[in-house]
């Protein structure tokens, strides 16, 4: 059985049940439904997704809107929202760590929203070998954008928030991704704020 990292434990335990406290609400999927909504305008028919870290599902009730035939599956560490995500009855959510997840078929999409940026640097090649493996032909990863990678304080916290430039690292290791779209989402966005998050659209290329 593998140690879990300190961030896998730190998000499986009380901090983890707080967080999916604060975090859900209409707001939340009307704002994950306007980012997915231009983030995903230059993919083609996607008919099956998987979302590494979906926690309560707010991003999975989005993507549910916006492509009610598309196949959903979403992986969480943590009980309570796990549970949760279960409880929207959209899609099949996998109990258990993204470095986990088995590789057992492949999806035309797989998502990072806000996951990234709460794992240990040194396991970041492991979940963009996740991404990529499973994804057979986009890979969107929505995160905090920084060129050099730095961390940052988190609530009081310590080694459990690193921004960096996630899709470039991803582009520079694998030869065959292309990047096909990205954009950035204002949190003072008067409509759909969303955490000054930064979207990369990244497709497969034979």
């Amino acid at each position: 059985m593998r140690d879990l990292s300190e961030q896998e434990k730190f998000w499986q335990g009380d901090f983890g049940n707080a967080y999916v406290d604060r975090n859900v609400g209409q707001p939340l999927v009307a704002a994950n439904l306007a980012l997915f909504a231009k983030a995903l305008s230059r993919a083609g028919h996607i008919d099956s997704l998987v979302e590494l870290g979906t926690n309560a599902g707010n991003n999975l009730q989005a993507l549910h809107q916006l492509l009610p035939r598309c196949e959903l599956f979403g992986v969480e560490i943590n009980d309570s929202a796990c549970a949760q995500a279960r409880a929207l009855n959209i899609a099949q959510i996998w109990h258990g760590s993204l470095f986990d997840f088995p590789r057992e078929r492949h999806y035309d999409l797989t998502l990072s929203k806000g996951v990234l940026i709460h794992l240990a640097p040194e396991l970041l090649p492991t979940a963009y070998a996740q991404l990529y493996e499973l994804s057979q032909r986009y890979i969107l990863i929505a995160e905090y954008y920084n060129p050099a990678p730095v961390e940052v304080p988190y609530r009081g916290n310590s080694g459990k928030l690193f921004k960096r430039d996630f899709a470039g690292e991803m582009l520079d290791r694998y030869a065959d991704l292309q990047l096909l779209d990205y954009g950035f989402v204002y949190h003072r966005d008067p409509q759909f704020p969303a955490d000054d998050v930064t979207w990369f659209l990244l497709e497969k290329r034979p």
